[in-house]
């Protein structure tokens, strides 16, 4: 009597943790995932090491994030994401497999859409000939060369609050829709 209480109560908890970790990889595939702020280019609008969390549903629907918006974005964009990178890069499973995670999502903010002109000129940044009023930014761009970027269909281009510390679409590029991990929550 007492060996089948056991097993009982051995199958609740096994079904309690099993259930949990489907639940778990089910919230941070689809709705929303924690990510650190790495590195010093969103100040001052975010920190680093700072804890952000990002909604799912814009990577998961490929939908089209607004102007302003603060995006993580999977900064490998000459190459293609599945379904399986989704589930390899969920933080349980780098935990469990014991790999660190790689410096490959950056935090930025979306300053181009599709069919966009984006140009860097004198310390600026000019989107569709208009000169953007950016509020956020830490400082003003180092002036250099100007620079211009057609932003493509599925595509939008973004920007590090801290201009002159930032790898962003001016290095990387347009950055595809469906490298758009998440919009930041906080």
């Amino acid at each position: 009597m007492k060996r089948k209480t056991w097993w009982k109560e051995l199958g609740g908890w096994g079904f309690s943790i099993v259930l949990g970790f489907v639940l778990s990889m089910i919230i941070g595939i689809f709705i929303i995932q924690p990510y650190k702020v790495d590195g010093h280019s969103m100040e001052p609008t975010l920190t680093d090491n700072q804890r952000i969390y990002a909604w799912k549903f814009t990577h998961v629907l490929e939908k089209l994030p607004a102007y302003g918006d603060i995006v993580i974005i999977d900064s490998r964009v000459d190459r293609s994401r599945t379904f399986w990178d989704d589930v390899k890069e969920h933080p349980i499973i780098t935990w469990l497999s014991g790999r660190e995670e790689d410096d490959v999502f950056y935090v930025k903010r979306v300053i181009g859409l599709p069919g966009d002109t984006i140009e860097v000129k004198d310390g600026h940044v000019i989107r569709n000939g208009q000169q953007l009023e950016e509020p956020y930014i830490k400082e003003q761009m180092d002036p250099s060369a100007a620079q211009i970027w057609h932003v493509p269909e599925n595509h939008v281009f973004v920007m590090g609050d801290n201009r002159n510390n930032s790898n962003d679409s001016r290095s990387i590029g347009p950055v595809p829709l469906d490298h758009v991990m998440g919009i930041d929550s906080f």
